[in-house]
Order: structure tokens, then sequence, then C-alpha cells
């Protein structure tokens, strides 16, 4: 079972010297993963903080970056954080959120995949 993932960022990451590092590895999530994160004191003043929080901790990798931190995915350009969602949600078998519609042409109500990342 493959538990790392590779990637590259559609952006990249842009340190403060001004290098750009764009290929990474991600894990997959354990439980402890994601029970530590909910309890996070950032995530508890911030629900919204959580996936900044889990993508720390399942980031194995940046290259050329020695630490994943909350703070270092904070500085990530929202291309680059949807990507990785995104990834998140796929490789750890997460149901993607979902819309209703209504087909303008029969009126039919149906659910529709949302997609942030512009793939697919």
């Amino acid at each position: 079972m493959e538990t790392i993932y590779d990637f590259t960022l559609p952006k990249g990451y842009l340190d403060a010297s001004g290098e750009l590092h764009r290929k990474g590895k991600m894990r997959l999530a354990t439980a402890g993963d994601e029970i530590s994160a909910t309890r996070d004191p950032r995530v508890l003043s911030n629900p919204s903080y959580l996936t900044v929080v889990i993508l720390s901790r399942v980031i194995t990798e940046i290259e050329g970056v020695s630490a994943i931190t909350a703070t270092l995915i904070e500085k990530l350009f929202t291309a680059d954080l949807a990507y990785l969602q995104d990834m998140y949600q796929k490789i750890n078998d997460i149901e993607p959120p979902t819309m209703t519609v209504v087909c303008p042409d029969c009126g039919k109500t149906f659910e529709v995949p949302l997609n942030f990342t512009g793939e697919g």
C-alpha cells in the first residue's frame, strides 16, 4: 500500500530569500493527526485553521525546506493550498464537497462534486 505521495505545487512556496520550492511529499493521515489537530489552540480559537495544522503534519517534505510548519503553510499561495487540500482528500479517500444544482433545461435537481483546483 502506498503511504507517501509526491506532489508539485502549481505556484510554489516562495521563501524569504526569493527561492521557489515546488516539489514535495505528503503522507496518509492518521487518526492521531486529525485528533491532535482539533486540540491545537489555534484551531480551537479559529476552526478554519484546521486545514493548515493538518497539512503541516502530513506534508513530510518540500524540497529545499528544512521544516514544515503551520507558519509555512500559511505562506503558501491560495492555489497551492487548494491543490494540497484536494490532494489530501483524494489520498485519504475523503468524499469531496458537493453542491445541489438544478438543471436549467429540465428542472431536475442533482449533486455535483466541487473541485477547487480546476483539475479533472
